[in-house]
């Protein structure tokens, strides 16, 4: 997948990074006023299929190991078609799908080193269980500048294999100036 750097800041190349991949780093960060130009912009899409194992993991991390994510059974029993996923799995889908922090900070023409991470919201529509293939849209849908930050609002949509929207998550990205 190419990139196209609409500006490089010399001195922040990470040869490192792009060693042997045809990719360029610019950590130069957005002109003030610029980021407006970014709402409506689409990310490429991409798929996860979501897995028991995954499902698992992600409880254990989060510490909420209920029944209905680890036992198909149970989850069976509970209406679902297979063992669920907990809450905030969007993220499982985000981080292990979708694009990696790197790409996503060249992407939007942003300095990965001013990046904070300013808020996640879920609003689930249907189940996600495993065995689900999940397709993520992401798109720019807000810019704002606020006194120290660029604040961008990135909102996906998962839609699942049976073409059936089962959520909706919105992102919000601080880059300092």
């Amino acid at each position: 997948m190419a990139y196209i750097l609409h500006k490089f800041k010399a001195g922040y190349f990470d040869p490192e990074w792009t060693a042997g991949t045809g990719r360029t780093i610019m950590t130069g960060g957005m002109a003030v006023g610029s980021g407006s130009h970014l709402v409506g912009k689409r990310f490429p899409a991409y798929s996860f299929t979501v897995e028991r194992g995954k499902i698992r993991e992600f409880a254990a991390a989060i510490g909420d190991m209920k029944d209905i994510y680890l036992d198909p059974e149970k989850a069976a029993r509970a209406g679902y078609r297979d063992v669920t996923v907990p809450p905030t799995f969007g993220t499982v889908i985000n981080l292990w799908g979708g694009m990696g922090f790197l790409e996503m900070c060249e992407y939007l023409g942003i300095d990965r080193v001013k990046v904070l991470h300013g808020g996640q919201e879920y609003e689930y529509l249907g189940d996600i269980v495993a065995g689900d293939v999940i397709t993520v849209t992401t798109t720019v849908s807000g810019y704002a500048e606020k006194k120290n930050m660029h604040v961008l609002t990135l909102e996906c949509s998962y839609v699942n294999q049976n073409n059936e929207e089962v959520l909706r998550s919105r992102h919000i990205v601080l880059e300092l100036k």
